[in-house]
């Protein structure tokens, strides 16, 4: 579920429980040394004065996401600008393949205008295997299309199963959403913790709803539950319909290139902020706000440019799209990929695995966001993932769960995926405060949240340490991590289950810190 509808996800317990009232974490939390404040930030500001007298190199971060508004005011001037590249004079001038890409390039626009909603992939996928097979049965396939059938059924079945979850959440959340409307019409249009209280319900079910909401406001303002049900009514709309409909077809009249056609990489457009430039005008705020400008936040690495790619739409990624985003980062200079999304079918992997090999080869770090379903990784994986069809590990590659500005039960976040062999690390990933567009700056919690959290302190070890290769940073960030060697609460475990360590989540067991880190290298220089 996208990070914007965590408390969506919580309402409809989905994968995750609610929290008890909390109060409101400190404003730039993630920033702060566990050390000193006993709250496990990234150490940024406590790295920064290690680094006193020192100067930074450049790092390219390419954000790989929905979007990024690039004038932002805390925005602006850590964005990428393509060397190469005169704006709008419609010339590839540096020849690479892409016209007027001067801070990037979207995978999601052409002719057509731009990709917003998609289907999910296993309902792309569905249509796809349909489509070759129509209404034969299987006394009707050919011997050497068998597995291919087998592989359809389970497909078919699937399918049916999302389906009749995403339209039973739909119904949930309509239900949530008309009590609220029922709410604001007996109060002047204003829903809020004293008017949900006020409220008399017409039902029992609208008691339940009251009583249900009533504890999320504890933990929740009014206004962002408010945002959060609408965002997630027009999300599951969207999605209900693109999954109805040849989604292929829409790719090919928008965008104008053949979806499944692999050796395809030049197509799209230069319209890299899209239709909706949340998701990566937040996670880019993590990683490079101006800091010390006395405005917003600060973000962790002040010598990252963001390069911005959209590849990410309202719905599932597709493989072809994630595949030339990284090779057109590692192409364009960029030495770190922050990559918030993820899915559980993929249809195309190896393209994307290809993609990855092809940004070690060029020096470039991937980081991930576990993915927010309280899932274990161990038992079921998400994509893209460093584990490559050939049975390799890709070494150039981070896996991060998220975690709170809390302690102990508290200390991981909820929603966050975890696993012991396959999430490295965890970071700052609950109530982030960062940039949104229209110049505007919101909390958002999420693995979304965590992974650029990591990708800045990668940039920031990269700039200060420009001799590290990738693969040597990685490990740098691994060995590095704060330990905790406390009790944990397990995401998505029942409270008798919940209680656990850090090593039966994570591969260090440990926590992301930039201070660690920069004292380990400079002690070993």
């Amino acid at each position: 579920m996208n990070f914007k509808f965590i408390i969506v996800a919580q309402l409809l317990c989905v994968g995750v429980a609610l929290s008890q009232a909390k109060p409101k974490a400190p404003l730039n939390w993630y920033l702060t040394d566990p050390k000193d404040s006993k709250i496990f930030g990234v150490g940024a500001d406590k790295a920064y004065k290690l680094l006193e007298g020192k100067s930074p190199k450049e790092v390219i971060v390419a954000v790989i996401d929905s979007g990024v508004e690039t004038d932002h005011p805390d925005l602006k001037d850590a964005i990428w600008i393509n060397p190469g590249e005169i704006p709008n004079n419609a010339i590839d001038d540096d020849k690479n393949g892409y016209i007027d890409d001067v801070h990037g390039w979207s995978f999601l626009g052409g002719p057509g205008g731009d990709i917003d909603a998609e289907a999910s992939e296993l309902a792309r996928m569905y249509r796809v295997e349909k489509r070759y097979f129509g209404n034969r049965k299987e006394n009707e396939v050919s011997l050497s299309d068998n597995d291919r059938f087998a592989n359809y059924l389970k497909i078919k079945q699937d399918f049916e199963k999302e389906k009749a979850e995403t339209e039973q959440q739909f119904a949930q959340i309509s239900v949530v959403s008309h009590y609220m409307e029922n709410v604001k019409a007996e109060s002047n249009g204003v829903f809020s913790k004293k008017t949900n209280k006020a409220y008399t319900p017409k039902d029992d079910i609208e008691k339940k709803i009251k009583k249900r909401l009533g504890t999320i406001l504890l933990v929740y303002s009014a206004n962002e539950l408010d945002k959060q049900i609408t965002g997630a009514v027009k999300s599951m709309v969207d999605r209900i319909k693109m999954n109805s409909i040849d989604a292929d077809s829409v790719r090919k009249v928008v965008v104008g290139d053949d979806p499944y056609d692999m050796t395809d990489r030049y197509y799209g457009c230069n319209r890299y902020e899209g239709p909706d430039a949340m998701h990566g005008t937040h996670v880019s705020g993590i990683i490079a706000a101006k800091r010390g400008n006395g405005i917003g936040i600060d973000g962790i690495a002040s010598n990252a440019k963001i390069m911005v790619l959209r590849a990410v739409p309202n719905g599932d990624e597709r493989d072809k799209d994630i595949a030339n985003a990284i090779r057109y980062a590692a192409d364009n200079g960029a030495k770190v990929i922050n990559m918030s999304f993820g899915k559980y079918y993929t249809p195309n992997k190896s393209f994307v695995d290809e993609a990855i090999q092809y940004a070690a080869a060029k020096d470039v770090l991937l980081v991930h966001a576990a993915g927010n379903d309280a899932k274990n990784k161990d038992i079921e994986d998400s994509y893209p993932t460093r584990l490559l069809n050939n049975g390799i590990k890709a070494k150039n590659w981070l896996e991060v769960g998220a975690s709170s500005s809390k302690s102990g039960m508290k200390l991981l976040a909820e929603f966050s995926n975890y696993g012991a062999n396959t999430v490295d690390v965890f970071a700052p990933g609950v109530d982030i405060h960062s940039t949104v567009p229209d110049g505007k700056y919101e909390d958002a919690s999420g693995t979304s949240m965590a992974c650029p959290a990591t990708a800045g302190v990668v940039a920031l070890i990269r700039g200060y340490f420009p001799e590290l290769s990738a693969e040597e940073v990685a490990s740098v960030i691994m060995l590095s991590a704060e330990p905790y060697n406390k009790s944990i609460g397990i995401p998505g475990k029942k409270k008798g289950e919940a209680k656990g360590t850090m090593s039966q989540v994570s591969i260090t067991g440990s926590f992301v810190n930039a201070a660690n880190a920069v004292s380990y290298l400079l002690k070993k220089n």
